[in-house]
């Protein structure tokens, strides 16, 4: 949690807020990645790329 803490803080005091919506779809990228590797979803997943 305090990685986000001082990721937000860095955003706020640097006044990067476009960097913002970049990390958010790196995550979901990510998060998208892990949860295909298992499941039966997979292939329909990687059709998309």
């Amino acid at each position: 949690m305090s990685l986000i803490k001082e990721l937000w803080i860095f955003l706020k005091v640097r006044k990067k807020f476009w960097l913002l919506p970049i990390i958010l779809i790196m995550l979901l990228l990510g998060l998208l990645i892990v949860v295909a590797q298992g499941s039966a979803v997979a292939p329909f997943i990687y059709t998309l790329f």
